[in-house]
């Protein structure tokens, strides 16, 4: 991915007002972000618990979606896997992401949900770059690269359902 600007960020949400992305709490540290292992952007809101936000292209373009997902309760022998990035986690790492959706839909309430891994560091969980709090990663007879392809389209799948 390519590296943003805070007003590349602000510009690119698709599922909240300007207001509210005139307001949302963009990361501090863009410039030492690895850009160049990221398949988006993602990050939680540090001044509301319940609030994540993530970044991608689609199509060319900058597309972001502002995130809502409740605190996981679930102890650490409860093992969830990420559906974007197949990475599995015990205890909170996975949580069922809610997005509004893009335009009148998402204005009338209807939103869109996918289980994602909680800190949104799904591509440095399949690059290796990141290690899950179990330790591993299952073994898998896909090559990075494929791994990542796999990442990205299910990715795409959930954006576009933004927009169905």
């Amino acid at each position: 991915m390519r590296s943003l600007t805070e007003q590349d960020i602000r510009n690119s949400f698709v599922n909240c007002s300007k207001g509210e992305a005139k307001r949302l709490a963009v990361p501090r540290d863009l410039g030492e972000r690895p850009w160049d292992d990221l398949d988006f952007l993602g990050w939680r809101d540090p001044g509301a618990p319940d609030r994540s936000y993530l970044v991608t292209e689609r199509e060319g373009r900058l597309v972001g979606v502002a995130l809502r997902f409740q605190a996981s309760r679930r102890g650490f022998l409860h093992r969830s896997m990420c559906s974007v990035c197949l990475t599995t986690h015990p205890g909170g790492g996975v949580t069922l992401m809610a997005a509004r959706k893009a335009g009148a839909a998402g204005r009338e309430g209807n939103t869109v949900g996918l289980y994602m891994c909680t800190d949104l560091a799904c591509s440095l969980y399949v690059r290796g770059r990141k290690v899950p709090e179990s330790g591993t990663r299952f073994e898998e007879s896909l090559t990075v690269e494929e791994q990542i392809a796999r990442t990205t389209g299910n990715l795409s799948a959930f954006i576009d359902k933004l927009y169905a």
